[in-house]
């Protein structure tokens, strides 16, 4: 029976790896096929490989401009959500009382807010506060929408970090900002590599948020001038599976650069909360 077990298991496994991968693998397959060919039949082999197709998305897309916006979304977003929620959720965890846990819990319960139920209020605001149009401003929007989770995360991760070494640090002579960027800020790297590319993902492959705060092509990210591909009357498949794909590649190399951290840091900042 336990055999039986972990046999299911691993066939369990194997499916969930082919459903999740098969679209990626149908992005590749069909980027490299000719429209014609591609709409004949999408799961056949290319009879030849059509590699200008990412040429022509390159192209179409302004890649290097629209990369290089979805890099600064991304890099200002990252940055404020990782300083900002590891200094909360630090000082959170050090500071118990009533008011630390309410607070803690104001975050905690923002989650559970829908985003479509403030979209409306997040556009007027963001335009009253000159946010639309810039890659800047729509980072300082992620960094609002993604602290509290990584307020959650932090706040369990923390617990894991032994109460003396602040003792040892201060005793030392460390100011309160130094103790928590010189000690405790390099001990939460497994969490921070695991919120990094969990924001990272959300940040890079959003398209809902883009659409509403972006409202100039010179500030498009990748997803969103590959969604100018797509016509009225027409759509250009080959070019927009390799524009999916080039859009990809980038993230993908980052997770796989940081997946270690991943498991470690979700499992100790969820269940040390």
């Amino acid at each position: 029976m336990r055999r039986l077990g972990s046999a299911s298991m691993f066939l369990f496994l194997i499916l969930a790896a082919v459903v999740t991968l098969f679209p990626i693998y149908m992005a590749l397959l069909n980027s490299v096929k000719t429209q014609g060919e591609m709409l004949t039949n999408i799961l056949a082999l290319p009879t030849t490989l059509e590699f200008g197709n990412y040429a022509d998305a390159y192209r179409k897309t302004d890649y290097m401009r629209s990369l290089w916006n979805t890099v600064v979304v991304a890099a200002v977003g990252l940055a404020g959500i990782i300083l900002f929620a590891s200094m909360a959720g630090y000082k959170l965890s050090r500071t118990p009382g009533k008011l630390s846990s309410f607070l803690f819990g104001l975050f905690v319960m923002s989650t559970l807010i829908p985003f479509h139920s403030i979209m409306i209020t997040l556009v007027r605001i963001s335009s009253d506060m000159g946010l639309q149009g810039s890659a800047v401003g729509l980072g300082l929007l992620y960094i609002g929408l993604g602290v509290a989770v990584a307020i959650f995360l932090y706040h369990g991760f923390v617990k894991s970090v032994p109460k003396e070494l602040d003792e040892a640090a201060v005793i030392d002579g460390c100011g309160e900002f130094k103790l928590y960027f010189v000690v405790i800020l390099p001990l939460l790297l497994p969490i921070t590599a695991t919120i990094a590319i969990l924001n990272m993902l959300w940040m890079w492959n959003d398209f809902l948020l883009p659409l509403l705060i972006l409202t100039d092509f010179k500030s498009y990210t990748l997803l969103l001038s590959t969604n100018m591909l797509f016509g009225e009357y027409n759509n250009d498949w080959s070019a927009i599976l390799a524009s999916l794909v080039l859009a990809m590649l980038p993230v993908i190399v980052l997770y796989l650069l940081l997946q270690k951290y991943i498991l470690h840091g979700i499992s100790e900042g969820a269940i040390k909360s």
